[in-house]
């Protein structure tokens, strides 16, 4: 995006760095890495950095407002509620789409958000082995607000792990094995010395949880949750089971909160009206459909990872749909081809990390990951034939 720095970093690429980038990312955990890492990173200038943190700050506003819990209400489905939920989640990640408008303007729009983690180990690794191999001008900071690696592995060890002892506190996820982020969760358990555990090896005595690590039965007093319910829900019989567990009273502490999935997602972008957030109607409160229904998108309230959305909707699409409330027509932004490939020009989104620590009365930008794409979609899976596409992360002039 800085036309200056673009051309820098491509006239000096060369696909032998590039390989050894990939490999060092996996050189510690081999076969972790379960996705597609792009060919370059993203560069940021000022003023568009600018734009993305005043959307993200406008959000927090409405998150921080007194009526929210109000309109939020519905926001969790009956059978996701889980008990003693927080005041407000430790984790906040906004999508932004790099886009044009009319006028051929970039702007960002949001695309969504959640009140979940999300890769924040990984791309510590990814930023310092990026600029082992790359050329990443010194001015440029994948961190955000003055946060660099020292300072921001702080703030997630003060919020993860809090005042416990590493080993009662987990990285609660279902088969971690077998997800692709995996990778994250390796360099989760050595940057926070906590230990990645499956909704199945959970052991349940009273309100207390229990898992064996290193064959002592040791207890669970605060949990890094990274289940999605969506995800637990789609499991065999044995594991849906096992996960009810989640919803019953437990001595333990959560971070965050798995009901700030819900309250923090699809479901908040009606309330929202920003010139970087797509105009956004539940469904079931639409009066008529629009006759420009081409320039719309359908989505599952409850669905994540980009699955059961309807890119191309028409009429039926829409009377079609037994559950309105449980959808969102949202107005389709335009992707910018803005990043500079040897072939056609990619499009760009970036997550931006907001952490917020007990005490603080706002979360706070802390760092980012980012994806490129070819596709029509922008996740990893929807660009398996192409090259500089991918995961990768966002460098933003200071």
């Amino acid at each position: 995006m800085v036309p200056s720095v673009r051309e820098d970093f491509n006239n000096k690429f060369t696909a032998e760095h590039y390989e050894q980038y990939v490999e060092d990312l996996s050189a510690s955990y081999p076969d972790a890495l379960q996705f597609r890492i792009a060919e370059t990173p993203i560069f940021i200038g000022k003023e568009f950095k600018v734009k993305i943190l005043s959307a993200c700050e406008y959000i927090v506003d409405v998150i921080t407002d007194k009526d929210f819990a109000k309109k939020s209400k519905n926001a969790i489905p009956a059978d996701c509620n889980v008990p003693e939920q927080t005041a407000f989640p430790e984790f906040i990640a906004f999508d932004f789409g790099i886009c044009q408008d009319e006028e051929g303007n970039y702007n960002p729009q949001l695309i969504e958000m959640q009140g979940f983690p999300t890769l924040f180990a990984f791309q510590m690794v990814q930023d310092l082995t990026a600029r082992k191999y790359f050329n990443i001008p010194d001015n440029y900071s994948a961190y955000l607000n003055g946060f660099d690696k020292t300072t921001y592995l702080s703030l997630l060890k003060e919020i993860i792990v809090g005042k416990h002892a590493p080993e009662n506190v987990i990285l609660l996820e279902v088969l971690p094995h077998q997800q692709k982020t995996r990778i994250d969760f390796c360099y989760t358990e050595e940057y926070l010395g906590i230990k990645t555990v499956c909704i199945t090896e959970l052991i349940k005595e009273g309100n207390q949880l229990f898992y064996i690590l290193n064959g002592v039965k040791t207890r669970v007093e605060r949990i890094y949750n990274r289940i999605i319910f969506d995800d637990l829900q789609k499991q065999s019989e044995d594991i849906q089971e096992k996960g009810k567990i989640l919803l019953e009273n437990l001595d333990v502490e959560w971070v965050p909160h798995p009901n700030w999935f819900y309250l923090l997602s699809k479901y908040t972008l009606p309330f929202l009206n920003h010139p970087a957030i797509p105009q956004t109607w539940f469904l079931n409160a639409l009066f008529s459909i629009p006759e420009d229904l081409e320039n719309y998108v359908l989505k599952p309230l409850f669905s994540f990872s980009g699955q059961g959305v309807i890119i191309d909707v028409t009429p039926e699409d829409i009377t079609d749909i037994k559950d309105p409330e449980n959808w969102i027509l949202q107005r389709k932004v335009k992707y910018a081809e803005i990043i500079k490939t040897p072939d056609a020009p990619a499009k760009a989104e970036i997550r931006v990390f907001y952490c917020w620590k007990e005490g603080a009365l706002r979360p706070v930008a802390t760092c980012n990951l980012a994806r490129l794409s070819k596709g029509k979609m922008i996740g990893v899976r929807y660009n398996k034939d192409h090259d500089w596409v991918g995961g990768t992360i966002a460098y933003f002039e200071e």
